[in-house]
């Protein structure tokens, strides 16, 4: 059975991005129906389909799993001949720490500079609390390359769930032309190089939806 995915505007949404970057980068089979965010009647649409409120949701027949990283987690387990988290019992424990970092952190960082792949890329300057979280997630993404990415340009070497829940901020920190180490600008380019990322992106850009308290920022 096919899965089918909630998600809002792929313009705005970073928690919807995650689980979809994966779920395209794996090829898994997904259907998607997307709830334009900001309209009159956004919240009684997403309840239709989700009892939570909330983006994303993914239906997988009669169950319902809502939240980015519990999407994964259920993914991952419905496909272990993935490798949708790393295969090595120590890499895998990181990977997980990572994600739960970024599922519940840096908070300067996802507001200050919201996702928005609609927006031409340009500097906007940090707050205090957005210049730690950067240099926190690039000292992360340093320690997992040096330990667990020799095989591959990703952070533990093959693209994985913690790539899939750092990509929004990829995307955050190209837009916003944050200004980061040449190893960080590598692992995003590789991160934008994605046929899935470009699957994305280009369905933001063709979105009739734009939101003007985002794309003025």
């Amino acid at each position: 059975m096919t899965y089918t995915l909630l998600i809002a505007n792929k313009s705005y949404s970073s928690w919807s991005f995650r689980p979809w970057i994966l779920l395209r980068h794996f090829g898994v089979a997904f259907d998607e129906i997307i709830v334009p965010l900001s309209r009159p009647d956004t919240k009684e649409q997403i309840l239709r389909f989700s009892p939570a409120g909330k983006c994303p949701a993914l239906r997988d027949g009669d169950l319902l799993i809502w939240d980015s990283l519990a999407i994964i987690e259920y993914v991952a387990e419905g496909h272990p001949d993935l490798p949708i988290w790393p295969r090595g019992r120590e890499a895998r424990a990181q990977a997980r720490s990572l994600s739960a970092e970024m599922h519940s952190g840096f908070m300067g960082v996802r507001s200050h500079l919201p996702m928005n792949f609609r927006r031409k890329v340009g500097e906007r300057g940090l707050t205090e609390e957005a210049r730690g979280d950067v240099a926190r997630i690039e000292a992360a993404f340093a320690a997992a390359r040096e330990k667990f990415g020799a095989g591959g340009p990703f952070l533990f070497g093959a693209f994985s769930a913690a790539d899939a829940m750092f990509a929004p901020v990829v995307s955050r920190l190209h837009s916003y032309a944050v200004p980061v180490t040449p190893q960080t600008r590598a692992y995003m380019d590789a991160v934008m190089a994605l046929p899935a990322w470009r699957d994305w992106s280009e369905g933001a850009l063709a979105e009739p939806w734009p939101i003007e308290k985002y794309d003025r920022l």
